[in-house]
């Protein structure tokens, strides 16, 4: 392959733009269309939508079983946070489709209250990334993407589970398409009583209970071959009740409500394309102190985006790519003294790419965040990659990156701090992959350090403060290894990925808490006819959960396993079984708070 149809190919993130005098046909619209760029310099897993329903419950066991995010939960459907690379929640960015959500009062996304059905595929990237996806772009990201096909008629899918703890997961989906226009939509509905038992502990998950409903809905139209019209819309509720250790306790709950809605233009020339985007996001949040009173707490964030993404090929070597982003974030709380707060934010991005062969590439990217009120830092990215031959490749990658401060670490009060200086790091990857045969391995070596980081501690007057006082390193290695093979009608897949971290306090010289220092995962796939089995197991070490690493507060280290088996009629008929912790162990991922033991599920889908 020239290196004229290689980026034909892979800068074609929506179908159509082209370089020279190749030809395609644009079959596929990619809501982000950076993606496919990013993958030309670093490593992203792509979790498909036939891959959630093996980890269905939420987003948070899915990326626990299927990806190096370290997942921090409150126990089964209650508060959950990520960890990439010993970092915390507040640095990991969620995009959805090329948008950051992250809220605009916590500056983080809370997994619960994150879709899981819905995307057309979800990315994992490990590494900074603010100057395509901005602020808390730290540790790493988490990509909810959605795509649109033309020329494909009707497709429709249901997806229907019951599992234990009187769960019930409802999914359905439906698309239609022609040359010109595209339409998707998508509903899903999750209820659980969620009142699981742990004999280790005499522990029961008592006012564990929640449901979440979402609806999905994109279209895309061309207005000619060179212009594209596109929107895509979410739409989320969700309830859940916070655990009690006792009947007498007082019960709480927390609830959600968040909308996303974009609008797209897109317009590609034999030698640029454009695209615009248009986006507003809401996220609304209540917390009931008891079940039966008015809200305690709550909130309502708006954000306001226009972004354009602009992209030009200089001749078959030389590409450059201009972005530009202005929003408007507001923010209205209560009983939190935040009130009636906006914030403009304007930033332009320059990335340079030099194609110097098909097989070595380079890539150099600037960036200027414009922050209201925030003195804002330059932010800056370096990325190469040689395809040295067909059993080597290496990349190197490094970047500064940067978070700005949340409304509440700004307004919350009592312990809003408005002196607050943005958290940033800088931090350097390589990537090595070999592939000998069916066989790939990835070894990726890193080293990242944090500084202004924002933390919230007690003060003489007995409330807690947001100061800029941590400074912090992580180092550690992140390696994959993938084997695929087909023999006949069978078929099998594995992946194998093995996590070593380090996440040190430059202060005290230790662990930081919730960071495990070793990490693995494996999934297994076999295929036979009509047959399918999957097997997932999570080894997880110790973790400490003070500053001070104290062994014996420490969370011992555990091993997980899961399995599922299914058979498919017709290609179109599902029934399958699953069950989860099949060597039912006790575990959890912050004290106090057990996750389920071994447990069920048993599900139908239906293709057509």
């Amino acid at each position: 392959m020239d290196i004229k149809r290689s980026l034909a190919l892979l800068f074609s993130s929506y179908g159509c733009f082209l370089f020279g005098q190749e030809k395609a046909i644009d079959t596929i619209y990619i809501f982000d269309n950076q993606m496919n760029r990013v993958k030309l310099f670093h490593p992203v897993k792509t979790i498909t939508a036939e891959d959630t329903e093996k980890n269905s419950t939420n987003l948070s066991e899915l990326l626990r079983f299927q990806s190096q995010v370290y997942i921090k939960e409150n126990g089964r459907g209650a508060v959950s946070s990520p960890s990439f690379r010993g970092t915390t929640a507040q640095q990991t960015a969620f995009v959805w489709n090329g948008i950051n959500i992250n809220s605009n009062f916590l500056g983080q996304g809370d997994i619960t209250n994150m879709p899981l059905f819905g995307y057309d595929q979800i990315g994992i990237k490990a590494g900074g990334g603010s100057v395509v996806y901005g602020s808390g772009a730290i540790g790493g990201s988490i990509h909810m993407n959605n795509t649109l096909d033309f020329n494909k008629g009707f497709h429709g899918g249901l997806f229907s589970e019951v599992a234990s703890f009187n769960t019930f997961n409802n999914f359905v989906k439906g698309s239609y398409s022609n040359d010109r226009f595209s339409f998707k939509a998508s509903g899903n509905y999750s209820v659980s009583e969620n009142d699981y038992k742990v004999s280790d502990l005499n522990y029961i998950n008592r006012n564990g209970n929640y449901y979440n409903t979402t609806f999905n809905a994109g279209a895309s139209y061309k207005i000619t071959d060179e212009h594209k019209v596109s929107w895509q819309s979410q739409f989320f509720d969700s309830s859940q009740h916070y655990p009690i250790y006792e009947e007498t306790a007082t019960k709480t709950k927390y609830k959600t409500q968040s909308v996303r809605s974009l609008i797209a233009w897109d317009w590609n020339k034999t030698k640029f394309s454009n695209s615009f985007k248009a986006a507003y996001t809401e996220e609304n949040f209540q917390y009931f102190g008891a079940l039966d009173l008015p809200k305690s707490s709550g909130g309502t964030g708006k954000n306001y985006i226009l972004k354009n993404d602009f992209n030009y090929f200089l001749n078959s070597k030389w590409n450059i790519n201009l972005i530009g982003e202005f929003q408007v974030n507001k923010g209205e709380g209560y009983k939190s003294g935040i009130v009636d707060v906006s914030r403009n934010v304007g930033s332009v991005s320059a990335l340079l790419r030099y194609f110097v062969t098909k097989d070595l590439r380079f890539e150099g990217g600037f960036k200027k965040d414009f922050v209201e009120d925030i003195n804002s830092p330059a932010l800056y990215s370096f990325s190469g990659k040689w395809n040295t031959s067909k059993w080597y490749n290496v990349g190197l990658n490094l970047s500064k990156n940067f978070r700005y401060p949340s409304f509440n670490d700004i307004y919350y009060e009592p312990g809003g701090n408005k002196d607050l200086r943005p958290e940033t790091s800088v931090q350097v990857d390589m990537n090595h992959e070999f592939k000998v045969k069916n066989f790939k391995l990835t070894v990726s070596p890193y080293y990242m350090g944090v500084t202004d980081l924002i933390v919230w501690l007690p003060t003489a007057l007995g409330y807690w403060q947001a100061f800029n006082v941590n400074k912090s390193e992580s180092y550690g290695l992140e390696s994959q290894l993938s084997f695929n093979k087909q023999l006949g009608n069978h078929k099998i897949g594995l992946n194998a990925g093995y996590y070593y971290t380090r996440s040190i306090d430059k202060e005290t010289h230790k662990q930081m808490p919730y960071v495990p220092i070793h990490r693995g995962t494996a999934n297994v796939d076999y295929e036979y006819s009509f047959l399918k089995f999957f097997a997932q197991g999570l080894l997880n070490g110790g973790t400490y959960i003070t500053g001070d690493e104290d062994r014996k507060a420490a969370i011992d280290s555990y091993f997980i396993l899961n399995a599922g088996i299914s058979a498919t009629v017709s290609k179109r008929y599902t029934l399958g079984v699953k069950v989860n912790n099949v060597t039912n162990t006790y575990y959890k991922t912050v004290s106090f708070y057990p996750l389920p033991k071994r447990n069920y599920s048993v599900y139908a889908a239906i293709n057509f």
